[in-house]
């Protein structure tokens, strides 16, 4: 039977994968300049001389998020599903960290009960041409979800593994399209000194919580904005809603409950590196052989259970992930 004028020959239809992932493309298309969309627009919309603004020939773009209830488990990024080292069980993990808004100490679970971490906002600024205040379920529910496995390594010689739920940076940052003059980011976390006692005991120190990366390090491959882990929302303790996970640099460097990120000129300052420069500093890599004033970095207590809390290991040049980022600081 000849082949009907509004068929094509089976060879050249839409893989079922890549039709089953349409909503993904649909969003992910959102994401980019209107360079993406070049091959959809006539010519002469293209051209600024005809002074035809193509947004309005596509219409306003519409990015659909996906609902909270789908984020978690998200899928796993087979590049970081494995480890030299075995996981750290979750229920360590939640009651052995630093957040410093709480408790100067690893109990923060005992002090988070009145911390509220929804609704939450997050506002974008600085060197970009639209400064803009999100809602953080829109936030993420605009980005690609996915797990990794990655070492953690805390400035105190102790470190664990741990399988986060995020989305890279660098997807927030084309979302943003900052400005080429941004040379930094700065990321800040909240204020409240009625829900975080150590805001109101330590009052002298420089809250808000403040951190920052340079533009080559948050839009490196493994920098990771994360909002779960072990295959769920995040906990309070680990800095619900939004955190920074950098794995090739000390814990203190995760921020975490992200309320600003701002893209500017000038290195910023941070929140260690201001209350003891002299002990921390901007970059804060994992460097074995680079002491702390009061402690060895050449090797550190892996956390992975209860029962064993204390295995030693020799600490990696950047926590084992030199071949991602030593180019960074050549």
């Amino acid at each position: 039977m000849p082949r009907k004028k509004w068929e094509i020959p089976e060879r050249q239809a839409t893989d079922e994968d890549v039709y089953l992932n349409r909503r993904k493309f649909i969003r992910r298309a959102g994401l980019g300049t209107i360079g993406l969309l070049a091959g959809c627009i006539p010519e002469k919309l293209l051209n600024p001389a005809t002074l035809v603004d193509p947004t309005k020939y596509l219409g306003p773009t519409i990015i659909e998020p996906i609902p909270p209830s789908e984020w978690y488990p998200a899928p796993t990024n087979d590049e970081f599903s494995t480890l030299d080292r075995p996981l750290t069980d979750e229920a360590v993990a939640a009651k052995y960290n630093n957040f410093y808004e709480f408790s100067t100490s690893k109990d923060v679970w005992r002090y988070i009960d009145n911390f509220e971490p929804a609704p939450w906002t997050v506002e974008i600024s600085g060197l970009v041409p639209e400064p803009k205040t999100y809602d953080i379920d829109y936030l993420i529910g605009i980005m690609d979800l996915e797990e990794r496995l990655y070492r953690h390594r805390c400035v105190e010689a102790w470190s664990m593994a741990i399988p986060w739920t995020g989305f890279p940076m660098r997807d927030l940052i084309d979302f943003v399209q900052p400005l080429s003059s941004a040379r930094y980011v700065r990321m800040i976390s909240f204020f409240n000194p009625e829900v975080a006692p150590v805001q109101w005991d330590r009052s002298d120190w420089p809250w808000p919580y403040t951190e920052g990366l340079t533009m080559a390090e948050a839009t490196n491959e493994l920098t990771l904005l994360v909002t779960g882990v072990y295959g769920h929302e995040m906990p309070k303790q680990h800095g619900a809603p939004l955190r920074l996970v950098t794995p090739w640099k000390y814990g203190y460097k995760g921020l975490k409950s992200i309320t600003k990120i701002e893209f500017t000129s000038e290195q910023p300052a941070t929140f260690w590196n201001t209350l003891a420069p002299h002990e921390y500093g901007f970059i804060s890599n994992v460097e074995p052989q680079v002491p702390h004033p009061r402690w060895s970095q050449a090797r550190e207590r892996f956390i992975t259970t209860d029962s064993n809390p204390t295995e030693l290991r020799d600490t990696l040049p950047y926590n084992g992930y030199a071949e991602y980022v030593a180019h960074l600081y050549e």
